[in-house]
């Protein structure tokens, strides 16, 4: 797979099959484009070739009001990957992308830049300043400069349209089972161990912490989840995700608990996989309160462990039966969320941030 970054690094890709979008999460609505878009890539012999932008253009936009990602680059990139993308195009997503005309996106963008020979896109896929471009504009252009454009198809569960904002609603509704069903897979957070206060080595609680984007959060809360470890080994225990109201910070962190565990995790890249959320994040009176509340969490946790049944891929009826992965997903919350605690992920955007 070759990462491209930048307009200007493209002047020797050559020529390609490609599709434009955010693709955060990478869910089964994304995958069935990238099917598609393989299909043609192969029938064409030409690379399947994915361009996303850097920020994402409502985070551009609309700043911290952007709905929370899904994914982080490193991430998104990876899944690309895994699903067939033999070229990712990275653009920056700036003052300057933003104003060009739809013409000059199409001429700059997809004719010199990528030198596109088929292209998929959504029918309501908007490009160029003010959103002037459109399906039918490339269309007209494609039959003139010799490429060619197919809209995407549509990919839904249970009758309604797999998207970003979809799986954001489960997770924010605790429903873990759901959002995996959506994704095709567990939806997982990753990161680096770093240095931090080690307050919880203090209360006998001692944690991984792993640093987070300052945007909104998909999750915030505490969570009973399984991290796995670089050797590959896959650990129950506890998270909190967010911003630690109580002890103060000045930017969100993911931290976990590994149950039963001694060693040094310092600078080791952990996958946490949330199963399920026992509470929102509450600002308590002191730390005697917040360390009364963290062993009960813990005790939750594990007793959550030892009665919950673990889903794979059939019991999610994925299309793939064998996918390495076995996790006591929830479907609710354990319990009902007290009025002080903080919500999850705030208030529901609307389905526009697909594309």
């Amino acid at each position: 797979m070759e990462l491209i970054r930048g307009l200007h690094n493209l002047r020797e890709a050559g020529p390609c099959v490609a599709t434009i979008g955010n693709f955060d999460g990478v869910h089964r609505g994304h995958q069935a484009i990238l099917d598609q878009l393989k299909s043609r890539a192969t029938a064409l012999g030409l690379p399947m070739t994915v361009v996303v932008f850097e920020p994402q253009p409502r985070e551009y936009f609309a700043g911290e009001q952007a709905p929370p990602r899904l994914s982080r680059l490193r991430d998104k990139v990876e899944l690309l990957a895994e699903y067939g993308a033999e070229r990712i195009v990275c653009l920056p997503f700036n003052a300057a992308l933003r104003s060009l005309t739809a013409d000059e996106f199409i001429e700059r963008v997809l004719i010199r830049g990528l030198g596109v020979k088929h292209l998929v896109v959504g029918d309501d896929f908007r490009f160029g300043c003010d959103r002037a471009g459109d399906f039918a504009l490339l269309q007209r252009v494609g039959e003139r400069r010799g490429f060619e454009v197919e809209h995407t198809r549509t990919f839904a569960l249970d009758d309604e349209r797999v998207s970003s904002t979809r799986v954001r609603t489960m997770l924010a509704s605790g429903n873990f089972a759901q959002a995996a069903r959506l994704l095709g897979r567990p939806y997982q957070l990753s990161g680096r161990v770093v240095a931090d206060r080690q307050l919880g080595r203090t209360i006998g609680v001692p944690t991984a912490n792993l640093p987070l984007a300052s945007r909104s959060l998909a999750l915030r809360g505490i969570y009973a989840c399984v991290t796995r470890l670089p050797d590959g080994r896959e650990l129950p225990g506890a998270a909190n995700i967010g911003w630690r109201p109580t002890v103060g910070s000045t930017r969100p962190v993911l931290e976990v608990h590994l149950f039963d565990f001694e060693g040094d995790l310092y600078g080791q890249r952990l996958t946490v996989v949330p199963c399920a959320r026992l509470r929102g994040e509450v600002n308590f009176a002191g730390l005697e309160a917040l360390t009364r509340q963290i062993h009960a969490d813990l005790a939750q946790a594990r007793r959550y462990f030892r009665a919950a049944t673990p889903l794979d891929a059939t019991a999610l009826e994925l299309p793939c039966a064998s996918t390495g992965w076995t996790y006591p997903l929830a479907s609710a919350p354990l319990a009902p969320e007290p009025s002080t605690s903080d919500s999850s992920a705030g208030s529901r955007p609307a389905d526009q941030d697909d594309g």
